[in-house]
């Protein structure tokens, strides 16, 4: 069972910056059908977005919200995905949860952390 682990979350000033962090439980590169590493969040009553995507050949997508303030990076010798978050705004306020998107296949999740940016 593969299981992903979201840290770093919290409370910050707007215009603050926060770093968070996926640690997956197994090699990531190992999983059939890998294609890329994701940040999604999601509030109340909300779906949850796509904030940030990398595949496995290193195209990386951005929201449009988030693009020139998020950075997403994947460390698959370490199996961990980051999101850089910089410039934050109240409306980033939300539940992100990391992702790891398989083709034709069943994504993985993780339980979420809490990112809270007060004005």
């Amino acid at each position: 069972q593969v299981q992903l682990v979201e840290s770093g979350g919290g409370l910050v000033q707007a215009g603050g910056s926060l770093t968070l962090s996926c640690v997956v439980s197994t090699s990531i590169v190992s999983i059939d059908n890998f294609y890329a590493m994701g940040w999604y969040r999601q509030t109340p009553g909300k779906q949850r977005d796509l904030v940030a995507r990398q595949t496995s050949e290193g195209r990386i997508f951005y929201d449009e919200a988030v693009r020139g303030r998020f950075t997403i990076s994947v460390d698959l010798r370490n199996d961990t995905t980051y999101l850089q978050m910089n410039s934050l705004k109240p409306e980033d306020t939300a539940v992100y949860y990391c992702a790891l998107i398989r083709q034709y296949d069943t994504t993985y999740w993780g339980k979420g952390t809490l990112v809270t940016v007060s004005s």
